[in-house]
């Protein structure tokens, strides 16, 4: 089979409809939500946007075909997140919470559990939010150590009752403090790290948001810490068995990991644009334009290689996520670690480039900045969780270096 990098006459339509959207859309909110000081009230001006998008159909784009969704394959995906991560990181982020939410639901639920729990996000109006209940206040890159997860689901007759306190995730409180559409807890049940599939139902009334943080990137994004108590949820909404969340877990930030790798691309997209256009325009008091002199044009040449191989290894692993083939683990590990790493590293040295300028408020690469630092340390940390997936690959009996690239 011919291996081509080029779009699709489908895929450039898509590309085409998503920049539209984003740039009428997300623009003009991305603008508002820096000059809003209150976090709640910044990610709640998101809403309205989101019900938009709701109604042309993005939500489905992140949702499998074969489920109902209109994602054929993790190309569409990355390029939908990446024209609207350019202008808006923070709404593609709540956006994409089905992306981790549903994933465990794909790889284990029973039929009827996947018809029902993927239903509201096909829907073509409202604003339906999931979200993955894993992060807990004191740390979770242990939390399939024997202490290591501290949320508790204790059987009582046909139902579970699910307890503790959760962080971090993207809509945990909901657009009204009552919780998701979906919520995939992960908890302790007497057999073990297991995955609970909470609904709105089941929420309302049993979340207590103890606090909504202020972030200092990705600013719009309703990202809060929450108190769970005694949600009660049938056992049917248990995902496998008993024990089986921890892998689940894992699994279920695979994707998430392969789409960091996009947003880092639209970070440093957007950054790169902003340098070359200081480049090709600012002489700094001297002749001629800065970009005449060859130190700031390696910079930029160095950056924009840099982009285009992240922008292509996280197709790559978003694509093999979606399609569940077997170089999905570790190519989404490496456009995890490379790509936000990568990220952090090029639109630092655009920062440098553009010198004392960037360090203004009101000039827009520092922006930019602000979210990147965000993924090396959002969807498992690289040093506490992804480098350690990556070693566990590595050392694994029969590991091939080749399988990955599909060279072996």
């Amino acid at each position: 089979m011919t291996v081509s990098f080029l779009l699709s006459p489908e895929q450039e339509q898509l590309k085409a409809a998503a920049r539209a959207f984003a740039e009428e859309h997300l623009r003009d909110l991305a603008a508002a939500v820096r000059t809003e000081p209150d976090p709640l009230t910044r990610a709640l001006l998101a809403r309205p946007v989101f019900e938009k998008a709701v109604g042309q159909g993005f939500l489905k784009g992140l949702i499998p075909a074969p489920v109902g969704g209109t994602a054929a394959n993790g190309v569409d995906a990355a390029i939908f997140v990446e024209e609207w991560a350019v202008h808006s990181p923070d709404v593609t982020i709540s956006m994409a919470g089905p992306l981790i939410a549903l994933a465990p639901v794909y790889e284990a639920g029973t039929p009827e559990q996947v018809a029902r729990f993927v239903a509201p996000f096909l829907a073509d109006s409202g604003a339906p939010l999931a979200a993955t209940a894993y992060s807990e206040p004191e740390g979770s890159a242990n939390f399939d150590s024997p202490t290591g997860t501290r949320t508790t689901a204790t059987p009582d007759g046909d139902h579970y009752v699910i307890a503790g306190r959760k962080a971090w995730a993207s809509h945990l409180s909901g657009w009204d403090g009552d919780g998701p559409d979906l919520m995939t807890i992960v908890c302790r049940a007497p057999g073990g790290i297991s995955l609970i599939v909470a609904e709105r139902e089941h929420l309302a009334g049993h979340v207590e948001v103890e606090e909504h943080y202020d972030l200092p990137g990705l600013r719009g994004c309703l990202t809060s810490r929450v108190r769970l108590h005694d949600v009660r949820v049938p056992k049917a909404n248990l995902l496998g068995a008993e024990g089986q969340g921890a892998a689940l877990t894992r699994n279920a930030f695979l994707p998430s990991g392969a789409s960091i790798g996009i947003f880092a691309v639209a970070a440093m997209r957007g950054a790169f644009d902003v340098a070359l256009r200081f480049a090709t325009t600012e002489t700094r008091g001297g002749p001629t334009p800065i970009i005449d002199h060859q130190a700031v044009s390696d910079v930029l040449a160095d950056a924009k290689g840099r982009i285009e191989a992240t922008r292509l290894l996280a197709w790559r692993a978003l694509d093999a996520v979606l399609a569940q083939h077997p170089s999905a683990p570790e190519l989404a590990l490496h456009a995890k670690v490379f790509g936000s790493e990568t990220g952090v590293d090029v639109i630092n040295d655009l920062v440098k480039l553009v010198g004392v300028t960037s360090y203004d408020a009101r000039f827009p690469i520092v922006e930019y900045l602000n979210e990147a630092l965000a993924y090396p340390i959002i969807e498992g940390s690289n040093i506490g969780v992804r480098r350690r997936q990556l070693q566990d690959l590595f050392r694994a009996p029969g590991y091939d270096p080749l399988a990955a690239s599909g060279m072996t």
